[in-house]
């Protein structure tokens, strides 16, 4: 059956037309073995022109140049995500980074208006927009977004498009930490109980059942999961060796037999992929797609959050990442941070941590097992 918000691709406007009508509803064109977007399909004019005044310029294979004299919200928010998406190509920040960027660059403009001149922002702007975010945000959600637009001002001055840096006042910044903290009181701790983690794994489907088990026995959380390479398992000797993807970390864990099984169950299941790329992915959707996604309501986050529902467990600011909390609180109880740390992948920036090269595996095991056993005890 179809469906009634699906929207026919346009045809080009004209023979010749240099750009091609892409999925996302914009015009674009592929330069450099990289697809760069002019404009929405309804304005092939105005994405021609674009086309036109950047082509040289990309097709040199540089970032296209502001051609007026001034410095737009729209040029800068332009040129800062470019440079983040070259980032992001070159895997210096992960797409869930980048997508957060591209969705603050876009309350930018709604904010300041796309042809507001940089150099007239003042604190007063500031002040009013960041009033305007604390009535719909949290205060951890609203100091990443207050730190993501210095960040992206920062770069006009780093990058020099503007001859003196932004004055944003002096309340445009993260809420106190006193504030902070007195949020995470309020929401209590951020952590599961041995009782409900059981439920929840007889609860919980594959492939979900096996990403808890890593979380609660390795400190997994979203992306570790919808990332992670079959080549990282070791199921025959029960280990699992996969760097963090958000920080590179080295990371070592041994595996339960329960971890294992389910493992191995998950893999069993796995539908085919719908990318060649993703075929070394451990777990893939049943719509054949990874499951780690550059948004806030990624997969492993949206079926976690179902089944807490089902099961009345999903207190506030509770999810699957919860269970990487639960390890690192119960794991520290082994009395061994530095063998806790290397499972979470947490870098050392200590004199002890430059001079150590390696952790024994019999560490790492005394360190799982504790948590095993805070786990299934009462069973």
């Amino acid at each position: 059956m179809a469906h009634s918000n699906i929207v026919a691709k346009p045809s080009k406007p004209y023979p010749g037309f240099p750009l091609f009508p892409h999925a996302t509803r914009r015009w674009a064109k592929k330069i450099r073995g990289k697809h760069h977007y002019f404009g929405p399909w309804d304005c092939w004019q105005a994405a021609l022109d674009k086309y036109q005044e950047q082509r040289d310029d990309l097709h040199a294979g540089r970032i296209p140049r502001t051609k007026a004299d001034v410095l737009t919200v729209r040029d800068l928010c332009n040129r800062f995500l470019t440079a983040k998406e070259n980032q992001q190509d070159a895997g210096d920040i992960t797409p869930r980074t980048f997508a957060d960027y591209l969705a603050t660059c876009k309350l930018i403009v709604d904010s300041f208006g796309k042809n507001r001149l940089v150099d007239d922002l003042a604190a007063e702007d500031f002040e009013q927009l960041r009033a305007s975010l604390a009535k719909t945000r949290n205060p951890n959600t609203l100091g990443n977004e207050v730190q993501r637009i210095r960040t992206t001002f920062k770069y006009a001055y780093d990058a020099g498009l503007i001859e003196h840096p932004i004055r944003f006042g002096p309340t445009f910044k993260r809420p106190a930490k006193r504030i902070l903290r007195a949020v995470r009181q309020k929401k209590g701790p951020r952590m599961f109980e041995a009782h409900e983690v059981r439920r929840i794994i007889e609860a919980a489907d594959q492939p979900l059942k096996a990403m808890i088990f890593l979380g609660i026995n390795c400190g997994f959380g979203n992306s570790d999961c919808g990332t992670l390479p079959k080549q990282a398992l070791d199921l025959k000797r029960g280990w699992v060796d996969y760097p963090r993807p958000k920080t590179a970390v080295e990371r070592r864990c041994p595996l339960w037999r329960e971890t294992i099984t389910a493992l191995e169950e998950a893999l069993h299941e796995r539908p085919n992929p719908e990318e060649a790329d993703d075929d070394g992915l451990v777990f893939v959707t049943k719509y054949g797609q990874p499951w780690n996604k550059a948004t806030a309501d990624n997969p492993v986050t949206k079926e976690m959050r179902k089944l807490l529902d089902n099961l009345k467990l999903h207190r506030l600011g509770l999810g699957f990442y919860a269970l990487r909390h639960t390890f690192e609180t119960i794991a520290g109880a082994s009395r061994d941070q530095v063998a806790v740390n290397h499972i979470m992948g947490h870098a050392d920036a200590s004199m002890a941590g430059v001079y150590r090269e390696r952790i024994s595996d019999d560490r790492l095991q005394d360190v799982t097992t504790f948590v095993h056993h805070w786990l299934f005890a009462e069973e």
